[in-house]
């Protein structure tokens, strides 16, 4: 693109911004749709024309550029798209992407205090206020894109989670599907890691949950808490040797050149959802909020359907930096459910405080277990 191209695109995206049509800018950008004035300008007018005929306005916001779904599958636009049609118009969604808003703990602050309606963030965020979904993080439980599928999907799921997480002021809007965690070396670390006995000696940065440090540790790594803005500094420095985002998260976030072996182990999922402030969404008719749920429930289709193209377009840029991946066999794979997994004894007591019974988590088990309606591609 030569600087005339690049010039216009930035005067029109500052044009519509300044002017308050943010949304219209971004999509705009999207599209790629700058460099012509007029079609910015009539989307502009759309979008305008949009937000001037509803009723009620509803700010999403992402931690995620829009553009991001090719090789992370959050969908925001196709949300927006699909709410606004399904409400016949009456609600006009604003989008807030990229993390202007704040992002995973504090988005979910605040769609709880209604300072927005919705906002995409990890399931894991979600622990504080239901502490049963960190059962997500269980070794081989709901690893899988299916089995994980299967279980928020199922009946089980929403008995003894979404109650909890209402009672907290929010409605789960869809679960959004990404991919199972992998283990990523860093470029210069050790080789594949393809059997648990690989991962001896290796620093391994992890997030917060106790859950995934037990598993790591129980694997044979050596388990490092790294907040997750200051993980790429210590991957490239080598505080940390591998870490373990989806492989689409990877490249979302700029890990490609750092990395040099990625492995799908696929031990416990990388998952999303896009939340509610549930006393607003209560407030509106009837219609609007079937409006809503079915616009959240298409989203959720798509999603599921674009999660494999998302993976091959992430995995194709990563291999352009040299990234190899590697899958396991069923033989490996079954050495590393007998070194971490869920069956093993040392996961019985995290069963019973965060299920309420064996019994309770036995039944989600079966549920993660039973192919339901919805089918999604594993790695």
């Amino acid at each position: 693109m030569n600087n005339e191209l690049k010039s216009t695109e930035r005067r029109n995206f500052l044009k519509l911004a300044g002017s308050g049509a943010f949304t219209a800018a971004i999509l705009a950008g999207s599209a790629g749709m700058l460099w012509s004035s007029e079609a910015v300008a009539q989307m502009a007018k759309e979008e305008k024309q949009r937000e001037a005929a509803a009723d009620h306005v509803m700010i999403i916001a992402t931690a995620y550029v829009l553009g991001s779904s090719r090789g992370y599958p959050i969908m925001q636009l196709d949300l927006k798209e699909n709410i606004q049609n399904a409400t016949n118009g009456k609600v006009y969604v604003k989008l807030a992407p990229g993390g202007q808003l704040g992002v995973g703990g504090a988005l979910v602050q605040k769609v709880q205090a209604g300072t927005i309606q919705a906002a995409q963030h990890s399931i894991s965020n979600f622990a504080p206020f239901a502490p049963t979904v960190d059962l997500i993080n269980m070794p081989y439980f709901c690893g899988s894109n299916q089995r994980f599928t299967n279980l928020v999907s199922s009946d089980q799921w929403k008995n003894a989670v979404h109650p909890k997480v209402e009672a907290k002021g929010f409605k789960t809007l869809f679960y959004v599907v990404i991919d199972p965690r992998v283990i990523a070396v860093r470029k210069g670390g050790a080789g594949a890691v393809m059997a648990p006995s690989d991962l001896k000696g290796v620093k391994f940065r992890v997030p917060g949950s106790k859950m995934l440090q037990q598993y790591y540790r129980m694997v044979g790594a050596n388990p490092t808490p790294v907040a997750w803005g200051e993980t790429p500094s210590a991957i490239k420095q080598g505080v940390a040797d591998a870490l373990d985002p989806a492989a689409g998260a990877l490249f979302a976030f700029g890990f490609k050149d750092m990395l040099s072996h990625v492995t799908f182990t696929q031990a416990v999922p990388d998952s999303q959802v896009f939340s509610c402030n549930l006393e607003w969404f209560n407030s509106l008719p009837a219609d609007v909020q079937e409006g809503i749920d079915f616009g959240s429930a298409i989203t959720r289709q798509q999603n599921l359907a674009k999660v494999p193209a998302s993976r091959n377009y992430a995995m194709a840029e990563m291999r352009k930096s040299g990234v190899m991946f590697h899958s396991l066999t069923d033989d490996q794979l079954a050495e590393w459910k007998a070194a971490g997994g869920y069956q093993r004894p040392e996961w019985d007591s995290f069963k019973v405080k965060l299920a309420g019974s064996m019994n309770a988590f036995n039944g989600l088990v079966e549920a993660a277990g039973t192919q339901g309606r919805l089918y999604v591609h594993d790695a």
